[in-house]
């Protein structure tokens, strides 16, 4: 006996799954990075981007059923190069297991560590405004050497070794301590050129001009190879993947972080104040 059709109203219809419903236009997870990048309890006065904070998100994404892509909105002015390591390696790992592409894009700032997490995309979009690029290394500090003098205070350091005081704030610097500091950061500079060059195969070690630490616009950005194309977040997931939802998360943080405040515990708070200042200073560079 021949089954008869089933007809779904079209008032169910809609609320099935894509299975059910006939529609295959599937679903977009996109994961938030917002922020500086920094390891988990680095104190920075706001939710920060580490390995541990994306992983949830960045799983979940992944796993979503019916995914024809992930994209990745990026809004930072960097950070720590090993945290930009683990989080950028863990999204190829994803994005191999699970054979979906990633999109990056690019809000008010995607530079220094911002632009290595969005180097781990196989795309990346950013709008005209957009802020990117910053491939390069940098720390600072402050001398103090002065100041105690004034005051009339001595300084009283003991260390068992010799490299244990390099660039210590409250002595005088010395030459061998900046050689082996400039030392670490061309290495460092060495690996972020390395990790944008296999990761934007338009790009070169002949093209010196992106690895100074410069910063772009967005246009200027796509002209130099930095980005694939112009464009929002929305607007491009639409005109690539018509009619697919767009579904939006983002690390998890704490009740405190979610309204602004730093953690119940006194020394979170007295950590949060210099924190923040620390971050106000990564996210001024850019006019943020």
């Amino acid at each position: 006996m021949a089954k008869l059709p089933v007809k779904v109203p079209e008032s169910l219809a809609s609320k099935l799954p894509s299975a059910f419903s006939g529609d295959d236009a599937g679903v977009v997870p996109v994961v938030r990075l917002d922020g500086v990048i920094a390891a988990s309890g680095a104190g920075l006065g706001r939710a920060n981007i580490n390995s541990e904070s994306v992983e949830h998100p960045l799983v979940r994404a992944f796993e979503t059923k019916d995914a024809k892509a992930v994209a990745l909105a990026i809004n930072s002015p960097g950070g720590s190069p090993t945290q930009c390591e683990y989080i950028g390696d863990r999204i190829r790992q994803l994005a191999d297991e699970h054979e979906l592409p990633v999109l990056a894009f690019c809000e008010d700032v995607a530079a220094s560590g911002g632009y290595w997490l969005a180097a781990a995309a196989d795309e990346i979009y950013a709008a005209p405004t957009s802020m990117v690029g910053s491939i390069g290394v940098v720390s600072g500090g402050f001398g103090f050497t002065a100041l105690l003098d004034k005051v009339g205070v001595e300084r009283r350091l003991y260390t068992a070794g010799d490299a244990k005081s390099r660039l210590d704030p409250f002595t005088p610097e010395k030459a061998d301590d900046i050689a082996w500091l400039t030392e670490l950061q061309e290495a460092v500079h060495t690996e972020f050129r390395d990790w944008v060059i296999s990761r934007r195969p338009n790009i070169t070690a002949e093209n010196t001009e992106l690895f100074t630490g410069d910063v772009w616009l967005g246009r200027e950005a796509l002209r130099l190879g930095l980005i694939d194309g112009l464009g929002t977040l929305r607007t491009v997931i639409e005109k690539k993947y018509p009619g697919a939802k767009i579904m939006v998360s983002g690390p998890r943080r704490s009740i405190f972080a979610r309204l602004g405040l730093p953690s119940a515990r006194i020394e979170d708070v007295v950590d949060s104040v210099v924190g923040a200042a620390n971050t106000r200073a990564a996210w001024a560079k850019y006019g943020r």
